[in-house]
């Protein structure tokens, strides 16, 4: 039995980073596209895979017509919607309610957010229908983790742990018969 890669890259940077963009759709730079573009050059895939945001799709748009390869547009692989904080610097917000989200983002979302349980349901969704070929996923840093918890089963602090700059590139093998379900376990609480 052999398994399919799966590849996971984070879009390049945007026009103004340092804000909580969840739903938030800003422009990424030239310099974030060409780092994208860098990443996949030579991965091999058979199929392309973008959330719908501009900062993710357009680096998949360069990447496609690179590699003369279409591109799916899947909103499935958005960032945690940010709710009332998104577009604002974490600094702006309130220093108790960030640092609650951050040590449990499920129990203390986001006001108005999405809970990181939904997050990890809609990319657990989205990889069970990925075919079994070479992918390449131009995604968010949220939505890389939700899909390292999915596959990998890494909990919370695990997640965490994982630094994902604009531009990252996890390269995955996920095994036919074992693809995630749509459940939310070993979540820390």
């Amino acid at each position: 039995m052999t398994g399919f890669a799966l590849h996971l890259l984070r879009h390049g940077a945007p026009e103004t980073p340092g804000l909580l963009m969840g739903r938030t759709d800003g422009a990424p730079t030239d310099e974030g596209i060409a780092a994208c573009v860098t990443q996949a050059r030579h991965l091999g895939i058979e199929r392309l895979i973008a959330s719908d945001l501009r900062r993710s799709r357009a680096a998949g748009e360069a990447i496609g017509a690179l590699l003369g390869m279409p591109l799916a547009i899947d909103p499935r692989w958005r960032e945690l919607d940010f709710g009332d904080w998104d577009g604002k610097a974490a600094s702006a917000l309130d220093p108790d309610a960030r640092g609650r989200f951050w040590a449990d983002p499920d129990a203390n979302p986001p006001p108005g957010g999405e809970r990181w349980s939904a997050l990890v349901l809609r990319i657990s969704a989205a990889i069970a229908d990925l075919a079994p070929v070479p992918t390449l996923i131009v995604a968010h840093g949220g939505a890389m983790r939700a899909a390292l918890h999915a596959l990998c089963g890494f909990d919370q602090r695990q997640l965490w742990a994982f630094d994902l700059p604009y531009a990252a590139l996890l390269s995955l093998r996920v095994w036919p018969g074992e693809r995630p379900s749509a459940q939310v376990t070993g979540l820390a609480r």
